[in-house]
């Protein structure tokens, strides 16, 4: 059954980059992301995803598990501890070096990293308030301290992690002799990383915890240059099939001097953001500068036994590590779209629509029967639910104008919509009992389709 909101609708306006003023307010008003601790007036830099987000976001790291191990046979997965002892991230070097250069403001009182200083006929000033009175340079450690177990003294310290590789290093050779994988392999993760930044700022992009999806690729050392170009060209495929197009990506060749001492060579893929092109993912060739380290300090070896030719060596890595909820926030810009849909009564108005890949949308499908005070369309309608929901996240929902469950939707990113109406009951064409209408998101068509085929239908779709 077609309805005024299903008309043919005219031409987009408004694509592009959304602001971000826009994508705040979205995210919150329909349970995408909320402040945490909101009610306590939130803590800076941490995020609570809600009903819609934490599906969006579980998608896109289900998604990135199935390409990066499931698919693959070379690769294997791992979930390592927070809570990091300090000899391991002394080995790593992070105790000593992980730190930036602040500086505060006198006038405004705002902590600044040194880099964020702008200069104005060549002084230094804030960016804030414009000031001058600024401190001297002092280095701030971004690892959150604690203390495992009674005393609370030196011998005590623990860290939560600012990484997920270092536990990937140290549980190497376990995870060789048990996954019996031979030269190249990989290890991947997903999981919580921490760092104490000095200004968590552009919503979600830079917070002090996040996650991170991981993959530490082992090699021989003469493979490194070579492996390191292949990850870039997948992780940039992988953000194509998830809806983020190559025209938004860019792949910039970190130069020596920014790059790290041991790496060969490192690639960022950068997004263009509303608040400007910011990186999204690492890609990065760190020789064998970890397990060597780990090795030294631990005095436990960590070499690799090539039983070809006989040889016992420290593996070289190549490192994709991409950001989650970067990714998920960059996946909210590129879909976030407005345009024009007529009303119940044939009136223009203005549509938000999230036009998300149907395999990384929230809910894939929602179901409605036209009318909730008719019990045999409420009864269909339920029973699609029942026989959709093993396949895919369903939402059902019978509350309003058909038109106003629409535009719900489509604010949230639903690529497809059910509706069950008086056909559907065979009332008034026999042929057409137990048919429904599929609605889609983007281009608001309409086709009939037999419910006992709606599952393979939309799993096709979805994929």
């Amino acid at each position: 059954m077609s309805t005024p909101s299903d008309a043919q609708r005219p031409p987009s306006q408004n694509y592009g980059a959304a602001s971000m003023e826009k994508i705040v307010s979205l995210c919150k008003r329909r349970g995408f992301i909320f402040p945490s601790s909101e009610i306590y007036g939130g803590l800076n830099g941490a995020w609570d995803y809600g009903p819609i987000g934490v599906e969006l976001k579980r998608n896109l790291k289900n998604y990135w598990w199935r390409v990066m191990v499931h698919e693959r046979e070379d690769v294997v997965g791992m979930d390592g501890a927070i809570l990091t002892p300090p000899e391991v991230l002394t080995a790593s070097g992070h105790v000593e070096g992980f730190s930036d250069p602040m500086i505060d403001c006198r006038s405004c009182k705002a902590h600044l990293r040194l880099d964020q200083l702008i200069e104005k006929k060549g002084v230094k000033q804030c960016p804030n308030c414009g000031g001058k009175d600024l401190t001297e340079a002092r280095h701030f450690n971004l690892m959150f301290e604690t203390h495992v177990g009674a005393a609370a003294d030196e011998s005590s310290v623990a860290y939560l992690r600012p990484e997920t590789a270092q536990s990937i290093f140290v549980q190497f050779k376990n995870i060789l002799e048990v996954s019996r994988k031979k030269l190249p392999f990989g290890i991947a993760q997903i999981g919580k990383a921490f760092r104490n930044e000095i200004n968590p700022r552009n919503f979600t992009f830079r917070s002090r915890e996040f996650e991170q999806m991981e993959l530490e690729y082992f090699c021989r050392p003469e493979q490194g240059m070579e492996l390191l170009e292949y990850w870039k060209e997948e992780r940039l495929k992988f953000y194509e099939n998830i809806g983020i197009p190559r025209s938004k990506l860019h792949v910039l060749t970190v130069p020596d001097e920014e790059r790290a001492f041991y790496s060969k060579g490192t690639y960022d893929i950068e997004y263009e953001f509303p608040f400007g092109r910011q990186e999204l993912e690492g890609v990065a060739y760190r020789t064998d500068y970890d397990l060597s380290q780990h090795q030294k300090a631990s005095g436990k070896s960590l070499e690799y036994f090539d039983e070809e030719t006989k040889q016992k060596f420290i593996p070289h890595v190549v490192e994709p590590s991409a950001g989650v909820d970067r990714t998920v926030l960059a996946l909210i810009c590129e879909a976030y779209a407005e345009d024009e849909a007529p009303d119940e009564k044939g009136k223009m108005e203005t549509r938000i629509v999230l036009r998300f890949h149907p395999r990384i949308a929230p809910i894939k499908c929602a179901v409605f029967p036209l009318l909730k005070n008719k019990e045999p369309l409420v009864a269909k309608a339920k029973e699609i639910v029942d026989l959709l929901r093993p396949h895919m996240y369903v939402f059902y929902d019978e509350s309003g104008a058909i038109g106003r469950r629409y535009r719900r939707q489509d604010e949230i990113g639903t690529p497809f919509g059910v509706t069950v109406d008086f056909e559907s009951l065979g009332e008034k064409d026999p042929a057409l009992r137990d048919t429904v209408t599929l609605r889609d998101r983007d281009s608001m068509k309409q086709e009939r389709i037999a419910i006992k085929d709606l599952p393979s239908i939309l799993i096709s779709r979805i994929r």
